[in-house]
């Protein structure tokens, strides 16, 4: 009978079990003293019960661990349901062995594999390399991608098999090499460096945040965005269930700093995406209890969004004032900036403008969807309208901006080098612009009328490369943009 006791607790202790509850709450190893650097992990996890010790009250930290008591603690670490699981039919696992719930459980999990000819080994010792594996894909880990040139260890290079799980454990600092250089992937880890190791997995992982496509109805992400976020707030790591085809769907945000921000993501985009194609989220990471807390927010929101008014070639701009589309006045001042850039952010102060006080473009904020109109003064007097239109382009917080510059008319003067001869205009344009052309002269006027675009043919023309006359015309509300050009091909 006392044999018999012995054999029982014995197993209890290799499934990772304490001997009892409140033994774990009391129990101190006599072999792991609170200075060994695996110490904290060890008793925080026998507190859990995820851990136990032998009978004798000692815990064994140097004792290599094997493959079944892994798959054991692993298993009740990230509350796997071994109960109900299906054999994954190795030979040497019998539904009989004091492992056999975790391993199937595991295996069903693609969490562990066996060796390729049927055998699992539950009773090999566990290498560093297979722990490895098994804790990036038991606590979906970030999957990062490396170079093999990025490889600390001279002994992780082939770049497959359990190369790039022992780089991300490294990367996340959840271990450490051997040595400097040297990961010894295939020497086996003791119960100690697993407790530790363990311990270091949960709180790695904790911060993180997963997004799956299956979550939302989607087979996968095809964009993300962080507008307007600092790059040091979070890292975003793309990872593939389907690593065969390389389907993209998973995505992890990693907190690396306190602050606010956002992301997008989304199966589909642009302005007519509906709310089924894509994900926002306002982000908020801060430091609770000295660890990273990573929140998300989903929202609908469309953020304040430059809208870009070019006058280049014009005076200096004195003001500005903005209405909406149908004449109601919003400001006779409109806060403005001024670059040489296309778009504001960070604009360097030698390009803001010119020596004149002139500049390339000016910016005005918008901050809701709709059609504008901006009324441009300049210090000469002079007034021209833009239209400004702000629409969604979900996932983006920022708005798609258009704005044209009212020109009602437009001329092109062709010279009198070449004969043009002939013009003949295609059916229906007259709805989108009038076309007239001066009696004997190459000199075409427009007059816009609604939007869209076409060409003027000249069939008998001896310029050379010339293919015809393009006119557009763009609209936004009584605003009309009118534009006419030679189509030549310049060869690029």
């Amino acid at each position: 009978m006392k044999k018999l006791f012995i054999i029982l607790g014995a197993l209890l202790l290799a499934c990772g079990l304490p001997l009892s509850a409140s033994a774990a709450n009391t129990t101190q190893f006599s072999d792991v003293p609170s200075t060994k650097h695996y110490a904290e992990a060890v008793y925080e996890l026998a507190e859990r019960t995820i851990i136990g010790g032998y009978p004798d009250g000692t815990f064994k930290p140097g004792n290599s661990i094997t493959r079944g008591q892994a798959a054991a603690i692993i298993s009740k670490l990230v509350k796997l349901d071994t109960k109900k699981v299906k054999n994954p039919g190795f030979k040497d696992v019998s539904t009989t062995n004091g492992y056999y719930n975790a391993i199937a459980a595991m295996a069903e999990k693609k969490i562990i594999n066996g060796y390729g000819n049927g055998r699992f080994g539950p009773n090999d010792p566990i290498t560093r390399a297979q722990m490895a594996s098994i804790l990036v894909k038991a606590f979906d880990l970030p999957r990062y991608s490396f170079n093999l040139s990025e490889s600390p260890f001279k002994d992780v290079t082939r770049g497959n098999g359990h190369d790039p799980n022992i780089l991300i454990i490294y990367k996340m600092a959840i271990t450490t090499g051997t040595s400097s250089d040297t990961f010894s992937p295939n020497a086996p880890i003791t119960r100690g460096q697993a407790a530790k190791m363990m311990k270091a997995t949960e709180e790695a992982k904790a911060p993180i945040v997963t997004l799956r496509a299956r979550d939302f109805g989607w087979s996968q992400f095809k964009s993300q965005s962080n507008e307007g976020t600092d790059p040091g707030l979070y890292e975003v790591v793309w990872s593939s269930e389907k690593y065969e085809k390389g389907i993209k769907d998973t995505i992890y945000l990693v907190p690396l700093k306190e602050g606010t921000g956002r992301f997008a993501t989304a199966v589909d985009y642009g302005p007519n995406a509906d709310k089924k194609h894509y994900r926002k989220y306002y982000v908020d990471s801060k430091e609770v209890n000295g660890q990273l807390k990573m929140t998300l927010e989903q929202t609908e929101d469309s953020l304040t969004t430059p809208a870009n008014m070019n006058v280049e070639g014009k005076k200096q701009v004195k003001n500005v004032a903005l209405s909406t589309i149908d004449g109601k006045k919003l400001s006779d001042n409109v806060p403005f900036t001024k670059c040489n850039l296309f778009y504001p952010t960070n604009c360097p102060e030698q390009i803001e403008m010119n020596a004149d006080g002139s500049s390339r473009n000016i910016f005005i904020d918008i901050e809701k969807e709709g059609q504008y109109i901006a009324t441009v003064r300049f210090v000469d007097g002079e007034e021209i309208r833009y239209g400004i239109e702000a629409e969604k382009h979900n996932p983006s917080f920022s708005y798609s901006i258009r704005s044209i510059e009212e020109i009602p008319t437009a001329e092109l003067d062709m010279g009198t080098a070449y004969t043009i001869g002939k013009h003949v205009l295609p059916k229906g344009p007259e709805d989108i612009a009038e076309v007239t052309r001066e009696p004997s002269t190459n000199v075409f006027k427009v007059v816009g009328k609604k939007e869209g675009a076409f060409t003027i043919k000249l069939p008998d023309h001896k310029k050379p490369q010339l293919y015809g006359v393009n006119v557009g015309v763009m609209k936004i509300g009584p605003i009309i943009n009118t534009y006419i050009y030679e189509d030549i091909d310049t060869g690029m």
